[in-house]
């Protein structure tokens, strides 16, 4: 690969499926402060409109129905909700050590607050909330998970500067 095809590219949005989409809006909306871009809306298994064949391109044939709703963040990242016929009210297990996505993370300075907020709009705190570098510098971690069990973590501060020079050292 040359260098000129090595760019870093930018993150667009992550598909989270939940057992109740009005619900999930509802909570992504009102305590994350994302915005509603869609509202839950009916996708129909069809091969007519070119959404009805990608989803079939994805999901195979048999699915019949589900319903999609899209949010932003504050920076633009797109958080993509779906909800199937068949989508189980059960939570996921948490096990980081199987491959593929076990969190995201979110940025907010008031960690505490919005932690609260998570938890009594029930969702959990899975961990006290931590200082990077409790002598040094003021970042602080946790993570939680939203009412339907999907882990996710805060930040206090941008990734960079986490994880910057020095990010170990004192």
């Amino acid at each position: 690969m040359n260098k000129k095809e090595s760019y870093p590219r930018s993150f667009s949005h992550i598909g989270i499926t939940v057992p109740d989409i009005e619900k999930a809006v509802k909570f992504y909306s009102e305590i994350m402060g994302w915005y509603v871009i869609m509202p839950p809306s009916d996708v129909t298994e069809e091969s007519d409109t070119a959404i009805g064949q990608m989803c079939i391109d994805v999901f195979g044939t048999g699915w019949g129905t589900f319903k999609i709703a899209h949010l932003s963040t504050s920076d633009g990242i797109g958080i993509e909700l779906f909800s199937f016929p068949t989508t189980k009210a059960e939570k996921p297990e948490f096990d980081p050590f199987n491959t593929g996505l076990f969190h995201f993370c979110v940025q907010d300075p008031n960690i505490e607050e919005l932690t609260e907020k998570i938890v009594a709009a029930g969702g959990k705190q899975r961990m006290p909330i931590r200082e990077y570098y409790p002598d040094s510098k003021p970042y602080k971690m946790v993570y939680v998970e939203d009412p339907f069990g999907i882990v996710f973590e805060i930040y206090t501060h941008s990734y960079e500067l986490t994880y910057s020079s020095g990010a170990y050292s004192e």
